[in-house]
């Protein structure tokens, strides 16, 4: 999954910061790495993939993406191995999902292979910043912006394309209680739901903080028309085992964002034989089963959590616990594996790692 087919320049930092993070007590999204990678589009091409020292960005007050939301992102994380490789989970399908994001926000695309070459230059000079202890990995935020100076409606003809790092703890350390949401919609069908939009994220705010205030940790996502179906977990895809079936919804709706773990958890429980459907998916379905008794696990599934156990479910004002999380067959089993697979502690069966 290498590539060396990409120019680059580097600008060292001075001195790094490194010794001025506590790693024994590190919090989610805050600590960031010496470098960032920083590409511009201009004149319809991708100019020279740069790094440079982490610092603030400088930009005009009419950015068309503060205007206009053409924003989108990835999120991805890198492992240490026992022997110091530096392990990344099938960052070819982040690169490709950014591609498919740029195109529904009618934003310039990025190569693909500009796009890895850039992260595993910028995780060979940053390799010190990946964490060691269990739990920890480094985060990795790719993120483009439409950069155009201009007060007016139209896709921008600039962008600028970033890779940041950060060294994290744990996303979730313990199971979340979740609330089927039938008010509030996360997106519609014909919408930029499977693109990873910034505007998605703020559209999600606040009923979350009204779901929050209400004592629950996350939102169940359903669709915008009937909400009858099931389409997402908070900011992660949503998987059931009902009776002896894996159950997600499709990701042919096109309200749903195509996820890279969920993907892998599904591929992986193929390989071991698991029966798994893919499809609509009613909140009346989950009901019935949470109350007779076959909902068997249920969980999110995204890179920040991996996977999030979801320990309660609330409804039309009633909560319904599911089955004790320690009991689970399914979710433990697989977290367990991809959590291995990720640093390196077994196979890599499918050729999902880069090592940088």
């Amino acid at each position: 999954m290498s590539t060396n087919t990409v120019n680059i320049s580097i600008q060292k930092v001075a001195k790094s910061r490194i010794t001025d993070v506590d790693f024994e007590n590190l919090p989610f999204g805050k600590e960031f790495s010496d470098h960032m990678v920083e590409i511009d589009y201009a004149d319809g091409q991708w100019g020279e993939p740069t790094i440079v020292p982490f610092a603030n960005l400088s930009i005009h007050p009419a950015t068309s993406a503060l205007h206009y939301g053409q924003a989108i992102f990835e999120g991805l994380k890198a492992q240490k191995a026992a022997n110091g490789d530096v392990l990344v989970f099938r960052p070819d399908m982040n690169a490709k999902r950014f591609a498919e994001s740029a195109k529904r926000m009618c934003m310039a695309s990025v190569p693909e292979d500009m796009f890895l070459a850039s992260l595993e230059a910028l995780l060979k000079l940053d390799r010190d910043w990946v964490p060691t202890k269990e739990g920890q990995s480094l985060y990795i935020r790719p993120f483009m912006i439409a950069t155009d100076e201009y007060v007016g409606i139209r896709p921008s003809e600039n962008y600028k394309f970033i890779i940041l790092t950060c060294p994290v703890g744990a996303y979730y350390s313990e199971p979340v209680k979740v609330k089927i949401e039938t008010e509030y919609t996360r997106a519609a069908a014909g919408g930029v739901g499977r693109a990873k939009a910034a505007g998605n994220y703020a559209a999600s705010l606040y009923p979350a903080k009204l779901g929050a205030e209400q004592g629950y940790r996350q939102l169940v996502w359903t669709d915008a028309k009937t909400h009858k179906y099931i389409e997402e977990a908070g900011t992660m895809n949503i998987v059931f085992v009902i009776g002896d079936t894996i159950i997600t919804p499709s990701e042919e709706n096109d309200t749903i964002l195509k996820g890279i773990t969920k993907r892998s958890v599904l591929e992986v429980a193929q390989d071991w034989g698991y029966k798994i459907e893919e499809r609509d998916v009613t909140v009346e379905e989950v009901m019935n089963a949470i109350k007779d008794g076959t909902l068997k696990d249920a969980f999110g599934a995204g890179t920040a959590a991996t996977i999030a156990p979801i320990s309660s479910v609330g409804f039309e004002g009633v909560d319904y616990d599911l089955p004790a999380v320690e009991s689970r067959e399914f979710s433990n089993k697989v977290k367990d594996y991809l959590t291995k697979y990720k640093a390196g502690e077994v196979e890599d069966k499918f050729g999902w790692l880069m090592r940088v």
